[in-house]
């Protein structure tokens, strides 16, 4: 465990890959929301998607992670599977300050009436439907499989290289593509929808962890055998 624990310290290293850089896209994102909402009309309720651009960054973090750190680990004698906890546990810590700091802007907001203009940013009501721990753990959950997917990735064209990668993503892409179509051709789509408003957010976001789940299965496994 303790060599589990000196990964973290080394990935923290690097605070800005971690830390700061989403803490400067949610801060800049979050001002320049509110500029906008400043020169709309008052009155309406305003909403804003700009707060999932962290998120999204999640993905760069986890090849960044994993680019940087991988070789260094190897020539430190860190076992694969040390290093991957190690990063795992990482990620986790970063997406929970990042999922606290989402609950507690929601609830500035709802206290606040929307920053006195009537602006949700950190406050989706559909997020929220389920209280504010099933908001957190849905944003914890989107961090991390964000975070997974992209040092996946990384770990992909470590091993395998740009081709096979590309590939591989275009093949998922492409079987996304293939089971909306699918849904469609079964009229399911009610059924879909029907689903999600039985389950709501924590349904979805149990399905996240699932996914997940598996995506770090296949991400160790394809580690073991990565050289630097």
């Amino acid at each position: 465990m303790s060599r589990t624990l000196n990964v973290v310290r080394m990935q923290l290293v690097n605070r800005q890959t971690f830390i700061w850089i989403p803490l400067i896209i949610l801060g800049g994102a979050f001002l320049v929301t509110l500029l906008i909402w400043a020169m709309l009309p008052p009155g309406a309720t305003k909403y804003s998607g700009g707060s999932q651009g962290p998120l999204w960054y999640f993905v760069a973090v986890g090849v960044m992670a994993f680019a940087y750190t991988f070789p260094f680990s190897q020539a430190m004698s860190v076992t694969r599977r040390e290093y991957f906890l190690g990063t795992l546990l990482t990620a986790a810590l970063t997406s929970g300050i990042l999922a606290a700091i989402f609950v507690v802007g929601g609830l500035i907001e709802l206290a606040t009436d929307g920053w006195g203009i009537n602006g949700l940013f950190f406050y989706l009501p559909w997020v929220w439907d389920q209280g504010a721990a099933v908001a957190g753990l849905s944003y914890f959950v989107l961090a991390m499989l964000l975070f997974i997917l992209g040092m996946w990735c990384a770990i992909l064209y470590k091993r395998f290289g740009t081709v096979v990668l590309v590939t591989l993503l275009v093949g998922i892409g492409v079987l996304l593509v293939g089971a909306m179509w699918l849904v469609g051709r079964l009229d399911a789509w009610g059924a879909v929808g029907e689903w999600i408003g039985v389950n709501g957010v924590l349904g979805i976001t149990l399905c996240g962890v699932g996914v997940a789940a598996v995506l770090t299965v296949i991400s160790y496994l394809t580690l073991r055998r990565t050289t630097p």
